[in-house]
């Protein structure tokens, strides 16, 4: 364990990699939620300003816009680490599972719950790097369960996928229903 000499020492800062793209990520956001408060929230003539409808969301977006510029200012006179182009790698990676989301949301329709479902789930652990047999029957029986866990338990309404009308009717109503 490092012990710190001094106060300054205790709170000395240090530009962690990606604090710069973070920060100038969060004061662009703020900023527009910052233009868009007039057209997003009112001001009632006559009511106490702790009562007003748009006081407690400028409170809050002014608040981001305060500390999101503090915290880019504080990045750029800390010393710098290494590695910040490895943390954005790092998080632009993640916005893939957002896009495969994404292509689950848009294959529903076409493909119907239980196929997409199961489709996304064998799609993800194959992708994650587990290609065993076990793992994919794994994979396969969870997509199941919780298909029949949300439609069939829960009676969750999902719609039905287009892949369902090619099915003869009496199947058809079966899985539009449960699966």
């Amino acid at each position: 364990m490092i012990k710190a000499r001094t106060l300054q020492d205790l709170f000395r800062r240090y530009r962690r990699p990606g604090d710069l793209v973070y920060s100038c990520i969060c004061l662009a956001v703020s900023l527009v939620l910052a233009a868009s408060l007039s057209a997003q929230t009112t001001w009632v003539a006559g009511t106490k300003l702790l009562a007003q409808p748009a006081f407690w969301p400028h409170v809050a977006v002014l608040a981001m816009v305060l500390f999101s510029a503090l915290h880019l200012v504080s990045g750029l006179i800390s010393d710098k680490l290494d590695g910040r182009w490895q943390e954005v790698w790092f998080w632009l990676r993640s916005v893939e599972f957002a896009g495969w989301f994404m292509i689950y949301v848009i294959a529903v329709p076409y493909l119907g719950y239980l196929p997409a479902t199961l489709v996304f789930t064998l799609a993800l652990t194959w992708r994650l790097g587990y290609r065993g047999a076990r793992h994919l029957g794994a994979a396969a029986l969870f997509g199941l369960a919780v298909v029949v866990v949300l439609k069939s338990l829960l009676q969750v309404k999902v719609p039905g996928g287009a892949v369902y009308e090619l099915l003869p009717a009496t199947l058809r109503s079966f899985m539009l229903t449960y699966f």
